[in-house]
């Protein structure tokens, strides 16, 4: 199979979706790869290194997208990509269509098959592809969190973990899962005041082990959050249904009650937002002020540290990169659910259910595509 790689162009987005180790891996089964010059520039991979195990590199993202059978991405597809593609070619990325119409209809449009990252899903719930990234979104977040309560950022100058005689700052995480459990870490091991809530008493539980019990934790419902939120000097989003719409459990009365200059992070912003008030930005202009509070709500968090999100995103990748290479998605997907529950579109039609809801579309069984 041919195999393509061309360079990333979200804003400020320098992962890549492959490493040369990965080139080596596909080369080592008989496979054809071809990567745009530059590619992975932004990650401190040269062309020289991916040249050296066996890769093609091409000039331009034309010929990469023409001559792949298959395209690893990092991010979803942007224009003019949509016009490269052609019935048929599989794009293996992060997706997050529950959170665009727009990008969904492109890509029906289009008649490709698109298998997302972030629904790939094991019988435990767990999404091992959204991982990687959501460990470093997590930890990533205390320190976007902590320079926006700074005065240069808008925010109300508080030091997160305070010093002698100043009490410490409150920190709210809303959502466990491994984005808020990251979060929580790194936001204990700061000296901050941390409070999180979930909706699962066990995951609490396992939240407040790992960290000694130096947090406090909360059950989700909306007098929790309420009060929790309005306390907080830094409030952070990391709630997560998989393929679907983020529920959107702040809003703009919570945030009103909160001090001026506090600071909320959306890192669930890819998926909608899970406040009111969120909208995506870039990491070039990553903050804006809404109801007196400093939002920051960069869709691609990992995107700041590219050299450890690219190595540690195409260590989980690369074992379903290679199965559907080697044996054709359909194959692949029939033989591994956790797969199956990736592909959320094949020839025009929706197949993930949960996607299919958030935009009031009929879904299709993967076996009826």
């Amino acid at each position: 199979m041919r195999i393509g790689i061309p360079a990333e162009i979200k804003a400020d987005e320098h992962r890549v979706a492959i490493t040369p180790s990965g080139v080596a891996a596909f080369m080592a089964r008989g496979h054809e790869v071809v990567i745009e010059a530059g590619a992975g520039v932004g990650s401190a991979i040269p062309d020289q290194a991916y040249q050296a195990a066996g890769a093609g590199v091409v000039d331009g993202p034309d010929a990469v997208w023409e001559r792949a059978d298959l395209v690893l991405k990092v991010k979803e597809p942007l224009d003019p990509e949509f016009d490269r593609m052609r019935p048929g070619q599989v794009v293996f990325t992060y997706l997050h269509l529950a959170a665009s119409r727009e990008l969904t209809t492109r890509l029906l449009d289009r008649r490709i098959v698109g298998i997302g990252y972030e629904t790939v899903q094991l019988a435990d719930g767990t999404l091992p592809l959204l991982v990687p990234m959501s460990e470093v979104a997590g930890r990533l977040s205390i320190q976007a969190g902590a320079t926006s309560l700074e005065m240069r950022s808008g925010g109300k100058g508080i030091l997160l973990p305070g010093v002698s005689g100043v009490r410490r700052g409150r920190v709210t995480i809303i959502g466990a899962g491994v984005v808020g459990l990251n979060a929580c870490v790194v936001g204990v091991g700061f000296g901050a005041d941390v409070t999180i809530v979930d909706i699962n008493p066990l995951r609490l539980a396992y939240v407040r082990d790992v960290v000694q019990g130096h947090v406090t934790t909360l059950m989700s419902n909306a007098a929790n959050i309420e009060g929790a939120v309005a306390s907080a000097d830094l409030v952070l989003c990391s709630v997560l249904i998989p393929g679907a719409r983020t529920p959107r459990l702040v809003t703009r009365a919570h945030l009103a009650q909160m001090e001026p200059g506090s600071a909320l992070v959306d890192v669930a912003v890819d998926q909608g937002g899970c406040a009111e008030t969120s909208r995506p930005t870039t990491h070039h202009d990553p903050r804006y002020v809404e109801e007196g509070v400093v939002h920051y709500c960069v869709s691609n968090m990992p995107g700041a540290v590219p050299h450890t999100s690219t190595y540690a995103l195409t260590n989980a990748t690369m074992a379903y990169a290679l199965e559907i290479a080697d044996r054709g998605w359909r194959v692949a997907a029939a033989r591994d659910p956790a797969l199956a529950k990736g592909v959320n579109v094949v020839d025009g039609q929706v197949t993930h259910e949960a996607v299919a809801a958030a935009h009031g579309l009929q879904s299709v069984p993967l076996t009826e595509t």
